[in-house]
């Protein structure tokens, strides 16, 4: 662990990259509330459908393919 100690503490500059890690992150938390904030009643709705959907349209064509 010193070799990486004594590595890190040789680079010039490095303490901006914790920094903008985090404003990052901060940006990509804040763009992602004001997406599910603008969200309707029925995106939601369908959203939360699209996992049992997929799952029926699998099955359905499975059945299909085996009538054919």
């Amino acid at each position: 662990m010193k070799i990486v100690t004594k590595t890190l503490e040789g680079i010039a500059d490095i303490q901006i990259f914790p920094i903008i890690g985090l404003i990052i992150f901060f940006i990509m938390f804040v763009a992602l509330l004001f997406f599910v904030s603008r969200l309707t009643k029925n995106q939601i709705d369908e959203f939360s459908h699209l996992p049992l959907d997929d799952e029926s349209d699998l099955s359905n064509e499975k059945i299909d393919s085996f009538n054919k």
